[in-house]
Parts: structure tokens; sequence; C-alpha cells
């Protein structure tokens, strides 16, 4: 997976909000907006080939929780970002 480009993570009223920028995404009318953890990732997987496992990791040394619990979330997250259409899954 990666993220598609042009989408990047802004703080705006004090939300992590992806913003949609470049002429390839002018068409694009979401706002999506992201805890601190989901807003974490992106901040670390922009611009890189990232897997499941990859997720996991970034989350397990950062937060405290299990393997099988942040599993789980990343496969309910990278579904929903693969349905707003700012990544290629």
């Amino acid at each position: 997976m990666k993220a598609k480009p042009g989408f990047n993570l802004r703080v705006v009223c004090g939300e992590n909000i992806i913003v949609a920028e470049g002429e390839e995404n002018i068409d694009f009318s979401n706002i999506i907006s992201m805890n601190e953890s989901s807003a974490f990732l992106w901040r670390n997987l922009q611009g890189k080939e990232f897997t499941h496992e990859d997720m996991v990791k970034l989350l397990t040394e950062e937060y405290e929780v299990d393997d099988a619990t942040a599993l789980k979330d990343v496969k309910a997250l990278t579904d929903l970002w693969a349905q707003a259409g700012i990544i290629e899954v």
C-alpha cells in the first residue's frame, strides 16, 4: 500500500485533517479527519510503501496496544483510507 500523492496531513483548528493538494486532486471534496493514532501512522507512512505489519509495528512501539488489536485496527483503518481514495492498495 502507499498513500496517494497530494494528500497531506494538516492541523486545522486543532483537528488532524487530510487535505487534497495539486491539480490531480482538484475534484476531491471529502474531508478526512484523523484521530491521534491515525495521524501518527499517516505522518510515518506518507511517501513510503507499507504493509499492515509495518503499521502494527509503528502502533505497538508508540502505544500500549497488543499486536492482535493493532492488526484489527489497521485493517479497518486501511479499508477506510482505501474507500476514501487516499491510498493505493
